[in-house]
């Protein structure tokens, strides 16, 4: 910072310079002089203004100088010269002594610099000093006369500040001492000043006028002076000078930002404000501290060189450098105290405002919440038609007023919040009490109408029970007048007892019955309803009825009683309870409606046995008995599981629903939700709605019509088979699910309605029961048919565990399948899929009429296949990164096969995991092995059903074709070397023309073969080639030796002979010569010898 505030008076002026409005009195020295502490001010128009203001003019100085000073960091090299320094000495009245050592070349100094030195130099000392004037200690005492005269009117022309006193050490030579003396006596006119010029023949001269104490060792005094350490110590003083005002400009900079900020209208844009506003103060304070931590050293190092001093007493420059660091430093601590006061009030205000905000905020939510309660309460009028009616409004209205309860408590809480924030003196009371106030009424208002409901339901409860206590009253009566034996009654004691117990019952009517029915309409007026009316009318008129039939039977009962007669003999007949005709089961309908009635008996002995034909069952087979009761209690035990882990299901579903996705939508729930949930719930959740409904209203009842007939359960399974078809879009969405729930199961909102619903397990164990759930049924299953093997529905219980089954495989494939990429069609093209796995897989292929053997490697191909019921896939698997389902392997697409054109053969030679599938009559040769053999057996026996259905399909479409087409294989005797060549190329078309209608074998061969058909042959060998190289950067040519067989390359110029050995026939040949054999498909013959024409 610089140390003062103007460069002086001109060159020329001479007078006396340092008045009240000289801006230097801000330097350090003379400058803080005038820094002179103050106490605080009040914060001003913009509450930091009194950083500088109320540190008086040396504050204003500071912040408003106009004219930039100089510091000794800017003429440095100037002052290094040391043509000229202020060392510290005083005069005998204090004048500031400066000092111009014998410096040769200082004619050849440019004015500038000459100016810039001499300014500087007097604007160090304070004001009161600088007032008094300066001595100018010139030595000259090595120079010419000549010399000493231009520098004396060169100073004096320049001198920026007041001059008291020039001492000049003349030159010590006698001629150049005779000379000055003789000069200066008659050109004492040239050195007219307003200040006497001495010349000084010796230094002890000059100390008649300075003291030894205030001069340098180099004029013969004592005062410790180096230049470069004051250099050092003026550029420290004034760097923090400056580090003072920047940080004090940087303040009030910071404090009119302050004051000019507007108070933001929502939370987001106060808390930012907030933060912001408390970053810059954090910077400030920092500032700050720095700024003291430089002054403090400042004035460490200066208390050090002063305690270093040989002298007891120290010169006064400086004295006046501490007292300036020192000035400086109070200032830093009261401008910090004005602006830790300040920001007090500041923080304050807009902590006030957040506050504000979050209750405005609170306020709109809530009486929004609020409002559309109040509304939908209005729009509860039923009062109920029954009693289990009005008991589920209840529970209704109780379940409403505990969501609700949430908005209330919350509302009341944020009214206590204003009712705080009022007692706080926030600045915006006004504001804050109408809401209170309005939180209130609305809390209270809402709590009134949910009271008024509650007791209008109340009402109605009461009403319903009395109506039904008189319904149930009415009924009793009725079942004692039908249960009084007509026959006692006709004796004296008969009657009376029978009456005893009439006016028994009546006298319980005064509890029971309505007594007055305009007295009920009165006390309910305020819930009855039209429809209401009518019901409390027909209920008092059975009333009055049975009372009716009651007096009549009373009157008769008392006729009797009277009589004394014989006893007459009963002709009533006793009155019978009707017997209830069994429920007939669910399974009953699913038999034919022709059967005869005993095949109906024999479906309805399931559902109730009558107790003769379980004592002759119990008779008739005596331990088998005891072992069919063991195996009933068995499934009853497996049913009591299903039914009871359904419930729980249906429950688990509904919780989540309810608990979870219902709470979603809830407007009270919404600022727990993070952005990545929201529009999201479908994807978390999938279709576990449609599941809960099914399962709820559809299967869970179904599965409780089969309590008595578990046995049976198989039928409810097959019903609604294809309903369960919909796990299959909740495991499709699964991986969708866990890649969402992995993303946000931070998230509060899990968390709390985990906390309400007090779950032990997270929301993703519930995701995951819809899954357990489809697996769960096939061991139940299973269970079941274990103890029904001779019941029954046993079938059905195998028929519906091998469709859940099925539902599960296809689940399990359709995971696999929505995973393959790259494939250009529509998969649905190519029908259902029947099967999908990983295989090693090698290629030999025959291109035109030339065997083309690829380029082939020790190492297969790793395919997964896709068996379509059209096509066959060949996929490359590719595991993913991460965890559950993200982990999931995708499936790169490579290539596919039309069934229409494959064929098979079952087994290769060498390996029993292995088998071929070709292509177009061998021209592609694709050896598959499987993990274990029976995979293999497996997807052979796919394959061959895939094949199979295509020959079906294509004989009924050649039906028209006739069956001579076909030709049989000739086969020759042992002892025959001619057969038949004709029917050879008839063979070759046969395998090859795979529409043929009447060989299955065409398409798939068994045993292994020679090699690929060649042309005019029908037979052909297993392929051992090796892997060609993939197109997907596999094994390839420059990685792998090449093992080529020079004999296979060899004959795959031209037509070979068949290998000796056994081979299978394809087709039935009829005997055609005296030389032919007779031959069917299937059989197994042996190849002797294969002639050069081509003959077997």
């Amino acid at each position: 910072m610089p140390l003062r505030g103007g460069a002086g008076p001109s060159p020329a002026s001479h007078g006396p310079t340092h008045g009240p409005s000289d801006p230097r009195t801000c330097l350090p020295g003379r400058g803080a002089g005038g820094m002179r502490p103050h106490g605080r001010g009040a914060l001003g128009c913009c509450g930091l203004c009194s950083f500088c203001t109320c540190h008086g003019a040396a504050g204003d100085e500071i912040m408003h100088q106009d004219i930039v000073p100089l510091c000794a960091a800017d003429i440095q090299d100037q002052l290094k010269k040391r043509f000229a320094y202020l060392s510290g000495g005083r005069g005998q009245d204090g004048s500031p002594v400066i000092t111009f050592p014998d410096y040769p070349a200082f004619s050849e100094i440019p004015d500038k610099e000459f100016q810039n030195v001499m300014t500087y130099l007097t604007s160090i000392p304070s004001l009161q000093d600088a007032g008094i004037g300066f001595i100018l200690v010139i030595d000259r005492r090595r120079d010419k006369w000549t010399s000493v005269k231009a520098s004396v009117l060169r100073i004096a022309a320049s001198f920026p500040a007041n001059l008291q006193l020039v001492l000049v050490l003349r030159p010590t030579g006698f001629f150049q001492r005779t000379l000055s003396d003789i000069a200066f006596k008659f050109n004492r006119d040239d050195f007219k000043m307003k200040v006497p010029v001495i010349m000084l023949s010796s230094v002890p001269d000059l100390h008649g006028y300075i003291d030894k104490s205030q001069l340098t060792e180099d004029l013969g005094g004592t005062l410790d002076y180096c230049h470069s350490r004051w250099l050092c110590q003026r550029t420290a003083i004034e760097s923090f000078a400056l580090m003072v005002k920047q940080t004090a400009q940087m303040l009030q900079s910071f404090g009119t930002e302050l004051a000019e900020t507007e108070l933001p209208n929502d939370v987001q844009s106060t808390s930012s404000v907030l933060c912001a506003h408390t970053e810059k103060k954090d910077k400030a304070k920092e500032d700050l501290r720095l700024a003291l931590k430089e002054g403090h050293s400042v004035l460490e190092s200066l208390r050090e060189l002063q305690a270093e001093g040989s002298e007891p007493s120290v010169n006064q420059d400086q004295l006046d450098n501490q007292a300036t660091v020192q000035r400086l430093l109070a200032q830093l601590n009261e401008t910090e105290a004005a602006f830790d006061e300040f920001w007090a009030k500041h923080q304050q205000k807009l902590e006030q405002c957040l506050q504000l905000r979050h209750f405005e905020q609170g306020f709109r939510e809530v009486k929004a919440i609020l409002d559309a309660a109040s509304q939908k309460i209005a729009t509860f009028t039923d009062i109920g038609n029954s009693l289990a009616h009005v008991e589920h409004l209840l529970r209704d209205l109780a379940s409403f007023e505990e969501k609700s309860g949430v908005a209330v408590e919350r509302a009341r809480a944020l009214s206590l919040d204003g009712e705080q924030l009022i007692g706080n003196k926030h600045y915006a009371v006004d504001s804050i009490r109408p809401k209170c106030q309005e939180l209130r009424h609305l809390c209270d208002q809402f709590s009134a109408e949910i009271a008024r409901r509650r007791g209008l339901l109340s009402k109605s409860l009461e009403l319903h029970r009395r109506l039904e206590t008189s319904m149930k009253w009415c009924d009793e009566g009725i079942y004692l007048l039908a249960s009084q034996p007509v026959d006692k009654c006709q004796s004296q004691d008969g009657a009376e007892a029978a009456l005893q117990e009439i006016e028994k019952f009546l006298e319980t009517g005064a509890e029971n019955k309505i007594q007055e029915l305009n007295a009920i309409y009165k006390e309910y007026e305020s819930i009855l309803n039209q429809d209401l009316m009518e019901h409390v009318r027909k209920v008092f008129q059975k009333q009055a009825s049975m009372e009716e039939v009651f007096h009549r039977r009373q009157a008769s009962l008392k006729k009797l009683a009277a009589r004394q007669t014989r006893p007459v003999q009963p002709v009533a007949p006793r009155p019978e309870a009707l017997a209830k005709s069994p429920c007939p089961s669910p399974g009953i309908r699913r038999g034919s409606e022709n059967s005869s009635s005993e095949g109906g008996a024999l479906r309805r002995g399931p559902y109730r046995r009558a107790k003769s034909e379980m004592s002759e069952s119990r008779q008739g087979r005596g331990s088998a008995g005891e072992e069919e009761e063991s195996l009933a209690i068995l499934r009853r035990h497996v049913m009591s599981e299903l039914l009871d882990t359904e419930r729980a299901y249906v429950e688990e579903l509904l919780c989540v629903l309810e608990g979870y996705a219902a709470e979603m939508d809830n407007p009270l729930m919404a600022h727990l939700l993070s952005t990545g949930l929201h529009n999201k719930k479908d994807v978390l959740f999938g279709n576990m709605e449609e599941i809960y409904h099914f399962h709820n209203r559809i299967f869970l009842r179904e599965l409780e019509n089969y309590t008595d007939c578990p046995e049976l359960v198989g039928r409810c399974f097959l019903e609604r088979m294809e309903d369960f078809q919909i796990y299959e879009k909740y495991c499709q969405n699964k991986p969708r699910s866990e890649s969402l729930w992995r993303q946000c199961s931070d998230c509060p909102f899990f968390q709390e309605c985990q906390r309400k619903l007090d779950h032990k397990l997270s929301l993703d164990s519930y995701l995951l029961k819809p899954v357990q759930r489809i697996t769960k049924y096939q061991l139940l299953l299973k269970e079941m048919l274990k103890y029904s093997r001779n019941c029954e529905g046993a079938e059905d219980l195998q028929e519906a565990l091998s469709s859940i089954l099925g539902i599960l495989k296809a689940v399990n494939d359709s995971m696999h399948l929505i995973a393959i990429t790259g494939y250009d069609g529509n998969l649905g093209d190519l029908g259902k899929l029947l099967m999908q796995g990983s295989f090693s897989v090698w290629t030999d292929h025959k291109r035109g009429h030339t065997k083309v053997k690829e380029l082939a490697r020790f190492k297969p191909m790793q395919r997964h296949l896709f068996l379509h019921e059209k096509a066959v896939l060949f996929c490359k698997k590719r595991e993913e990164n991460g965890e559950g389902y993200e982990k999931a392997p995708s499936y790169s697409y490579k290539q596919s096969l039309n069934m229409a054109a494959v064929g098979i053969t079952e087994n290769v030679k060498g390996d029993a995991k292995k088998f071929e599938i070709w292509y177009n009559a061998r021209e592609e040769v694709y050896i598959v092995q499987a993990p274990t053999p029976e995979i293999k057996a497996a997807w052979v026996n796919e394959i061959r059903k895939v094949l199979t259905s295509q020959l079906q399909a294509c004989r009924e479409a050649s039906q028209h074709r006739a069956l001579e087409q076909s030709q049989s294989l000739p086969l020759p005797a042992p002892t025959s070397t001619s057969p038949s060549r004709g029917n050879s190329r008839n063979i070759k078309k046969l395998e090859e023309r795979k529409t043929d209608p009447l060989s299955l074998e065409g398409y798939v061969s068994s045993g292994p073969l020679t090699k690929p058909p060649e042309k005019g042959k029908g037979w052909s060998k297993t392929s051992h080639s090796l892997e060609a190289p993939e197109d997907d950067g596999g094994w390839s040519s420059a990685e792998e030796q090449i093992n080529s067989s020079d004999a296979e390359e060899d004959g795959g110029l031209g037509p070979k002979k068949l290998v000796p050995g056994k081979y299978t026939v394809v087709a039935d040949h009829e005997k055609g010569g005296p030389d032919a054999l007779l031959v069917r498909s299937g059989d197994v013959v042996e190849l002797v010898q294969e002639g050069d024409e081509g003959l077997w």
